[in-house]
This record gives structure tokens, sequence and C-alpha cells, in this order.
């Protein structure tokens, strides 16, 4: 009998088990398949601002790329970290004296057009880009393109260039193929068509632009998605960018579900996010370094003695009170712990704080009270409010200041070609602090309009011919002190980016400096 009753048990025990293990497994199922990806649906983004243009070439502005970035692709581009991977090449061979480079393509890949992509469009694309690209110095030491085959594409300079791959990873002003058709068009005149997992929708150009899915995009399976190397998927039918600059507007429409992803929250408003338990809010850092731009081409900022002036009032402690967004102050225009950091070499031109010896620079420059105009835009609050604190730092030094509030699309336009009649504006370097010395040069050249600077061009030249890794080092710090010693660019400090999502809606979003959507899919 009793032997009877514990068997009777025992089988109730595993009938038991059996049956939690069921009820376990049928609950499990379910939740497995709602997490897995799949394709389909639309994810509103509300973003700052639109882009200026589709044209890679010219782009420079973060709303332009991180629209570029899901419809194009380049021979190399940077993975999580920031290191150079390749994405349409499968190798890259590099000659020992660093002046031929060649790279052979992956078969079967397509532009949005249907058209197979070839080494006649990457020819295409560099021959473009040394014509149309603000940073076409970069291909200045080209001797000649060479296509052997439809798979292969060469590069021969005249001189050693030890970065030229790491050149090619920038993710501004990108070097990413285009169909050989658009060779002759204009700078902004393209086609839109690249070979990246979204196409080109529908563009309102002052409400919305919209992306779709590419199903014929040809992925690179070598590996799982990197940064934006790798096997990037496109599980959305659609990304709509939807154009609100007024951050409270912003988070209005996460907080209503009219949009599911937001950028640029700032920090004092984050708590209006935290307490929702559908939204998921991050920062993201390192994300930008923030500079004051000085005009070295336009009176009275064409003087070097008024550039340093302005330098001297900057209090940026003042600045940061303001701006907020997670600054943190660094003189440098690297992170302390990359690998060309110089530690307190650039120190001293930093935070100056110092309206006495401004006025000393003044009258030593001969400063009539010449207006001094600084512009910044409505639609990034930092740059904004960093600007009028400026304002009122220089007033204070003595300096007749006018300060000119236009939108971002015309701010961002005056920066690169020194048109509007500024002296002296604000923005972020993004990716150029993150990826090195080699992706700085044309924001130095091109933003303050630096001319015929034999310390800088010199310095320069020795840094791309040096094989060595110390002897790019020293040259850095050379360009990184004339920079700031002639007050081309003044440094304010890094800053983080708040961006918030619905995570009961959207899964796969993998926090990065610049917003992507590749991954991320629709629960």
């Amino acid at each position: 009998m009793q032997r009877r009753k514990m068997l009777r048990r025992a089988t109730l025990r595993r009938a038991l088990a059996a049956a939690f293990a069921g009820a376990f497994l049928a609950a499990a199922v379910p939740a497995a398949l709602e997490a897995a990806p799949k394709k389909g649906g639309t994810l509103v983004y509300a973003n700052t601002s639109g882009p200026g243009t589709l044209d890679p070439q010219v782009s420079a502005s973060m709303v332009d790329l991180e629209v570029v970035h899901h419809m194009y692709e380049g021979l190399v581009t940077i993975d999580e970290t920031y290191a150079t991977k390749p994405l349409l090449a499968t190798s890259i061979d590099v000659a020992p004296d660093g002046k031929t480079f060649t790279f052979k393509l992956r078969k079967g890949v397509k532009f949005h057009s249907g058209q197979e992509l070839t080494s006649a469009d990457v020819k295409a694309t560099f021959e473009r880009y040394a014509k149309v690209s603000p940073n076409a110095s970069a291909l200045a030491e080209v001797e000649s393109y060479e296509t052997p085959d439809p798979y292969t594409f060469v590069v021969k300079l005249k001189t050693t260039n030890s970065v030229f791959v790491d050149v090619l990873k920038t993710p501004v002003y990108p070097f990413v193929i285009l169909p050989a058709d658009q060779k002759d068009k204009p700078a902004r005149g393209i086609d839109a068509v690249g070979t990246g997992p979204y196409k080109l929708g529908e563009w309102m150009k002052d409400s919305h632009l919209v992306i779709n899915r590419f199903d014929g995009y040809v992925a690179d399976e070598r590996k799982g998605p990197d940064g934006f190397a790798g096997a990037r998927t496109a599980y959305l039918d659609s990304i709509r960018y939807n154009f609100v600059p007024e951050a409270n507007a912003r988070i209005a429409a996460l907080q209503t579900g009219e949009a599911d992803f937001a950028a640029l929250i700032p920090p004092d408003l984050m708590k209006r996010l935290e307490s929702s338990p559908d939204i998921e809010v991050s920062t993201v850092f390192p994300y930008c370094q923030q500079y004051f731009i000085v005009h070295s081409q336009q009176a009275p900022t064409d003087n070097p003695l008024v550039r340093q002036a302005i330098r001297s009032v900057v209090a940026v402690d003042e600045i940061i009170a303001v701006t907020g967004g997670g600054a943190r102050r660094n003189h440098s225009m690297v992170y302390p712990d990359g690998e060309y950091y110089g530690g307190k070499v650039t120190e001293g031109r930093y935070d100056n704080n110092d309206p006495e010896k401004a006025k000393a620079l003044l009258k030593e420059a001969g400063y009539k009270g010449e207006k001094i105009v600084l512009q910044s835009n409505t639609s990034y609050g930092y740059m904004r409010d960093a600007v009028l604190v400026l304002a009122e730092q220089m007033k204070a030094a003595g300096m007749n200041v006018d300060v000119d509030i236009v939108d971002w699309t015309t701010n961002a336009s005056n920066m690169q070609k020194g048109t509007g009649g500024w002296n002296v504006s604000t923005t972020g370097f993004c990716s150029n602090p993150l990826l090195g010395p080699q992706q700085w040069k044309t924001m130095i050249y091109n933003f303050p309009h630096v001319k015929d600077d034999k310390v800088l061009d010199d310095a320069y030249a020795k840094f791309f011919s040096s094989l060595d890794l110390k002897d790019r080092k020293d040259a850095w710090l050379d360009i990184e002190q004339r920079v700031l010693d002639q007050a081309y660019m003044i440094k304010v400090s890094d800053r983080g980016a708040v961006k918030a999502y619905n995570k009961t809606k959207f899964g796969g979003v993998r926090p990065y400096y610049m917003t992507n959507f590749w991954d991320v899919y629709r629960k």
C-alpha cells in the first residue's frame, strides 16, 4: 500500500512537471515569436530639421547624413568602434610604399535602379568627388585610377599617404558610390540612387521625407551588423523623417504616438519622458564636440588678433550652464582616451575668460568698433544659446556685436560656403574627433575658410606622408596647436546626445553617434 502511494505521488509529480513545462512552452513560444525580428511597418522619426541635400559628396550636416547612410554605401566604412572596415570592397591591397591601393569589389551588388555596381561606377564617383566635394583635397595627390576588370579598382597616388584607406571611411562628405551616369551632375544635382538598404520615397522639403526598403539590397554577409559595416537588414517597410525644430513638439509627438523616435532631447526636458514605461531614454556619449567657428576671410576676423581676442573672452562654464547637453570640459580636439590626445600641450588656448587680455589684443589689432556678426540657427537650441552667451562676453570686452539667427539649412550652408556675412558661428563636429586627424582636415580648412597657412599645410603634409605613428602624432599636435592658437576654431565642450524611442513598439535599436534604423524592427 505504501509503495503504491509513493508511485502515485511520483506519477503525479511527473504529470505536474509535464503540465507546467507544457504551459511554460506554450507561453514562451508566442513570446519568442513576438520578439523575433520581422519585416513590416513604418517608423516615424521626429528630427530637428530636414536635410539640405541628399548628394553625399557635399553632405556634412547630421540631418543630411542620417538619411544618406541608409541610401548609399562606400568601399569602406566604420564599425561599432569607428575602425575601418570593408563594405563594398571584399579586399584591399596596399603597396609597401603607400602609393597604390587595389580594391576588389563584391559581385552582384545592385543600385536602386537595378543596375549592377562595377568598377566603372567607382571610378566615376571618385572623379566627380574631386570636382564637386568640399573634401576634394583628399584626392589631390591621385595620379590615376585604373579599372582592369569590372570588379577591381586601383588608385595610384603621387606621394605616400599612410592613412588613405582611413580617409575613405569618413561618414562626412562620404566616399559612397554613385552610378556612373551621375558623373557630370553638378553639386546637389544628382539623382538620389545608391546601393543601400533603403531608397528614396517621398520628400516634402518643408515637412517630411520618407525612405522605403530596397528589396533588391545585397547585404554584406561576411559579418553581422557592426556599426555601419556588416550585414545590415532592412526590416521596416519605410522610415518617415518628420522635421520638428521645437524640442517640446518632438517630446509631445513621442508621448502621443505621433512619433516613434525623437532626436536631441534637451536634458532639462528628459524628466517628461522618464516616467513613461513605454519610452526608452538614452544618452549617447561621446556624441559631438562644440566649437565656435571664426571666419578667417571675413573682416574684421580676417585679423588673427581679433580672432584671438574673441577666444580670450570665452568663459566655458557660463556657456555649459546655459547649453546643457551633458557637456563636459575638454580643451583638446580629440577625446582623452584617443591615441592622438596630446595632454596639456593645447590647454592654454581653452577657457581663457579674460576680457582685459581681449581688450589689449583688440587695441593691438587696430580694432575701431567694426561690426562682428554672430550667426546661429533656430533648430539647435544649444547652438543658439551658446552664441547669445558669447555675444554678451564679447560686448563686455568692447566688441560691436550683431546676432543673426537663421534656419539651420541656411546657417550650415553659410558656414561651408563662407557666405552670409558672418564672422562667428558655432556647430558640433561628431565623427572628426572620433576618427582621427585625417577626418579633421576638411573641417579645419573649410569651415573657418583657412587659406595660405604654411605652418598648417606643412604639418598636414608630414602627417599624411609619415608611416610611423609617433611622427603622425607629433604632426597632429602641430596641427591642433596651430588651429587653436590662430583661433580658426575655439573649443567649447564635448557633448552627449539624448535620444528617445518607444521600446514597446520597436526592437533592435543600437545607440550610436549617428542614428540609424537598419536592423530595427516593429514588434
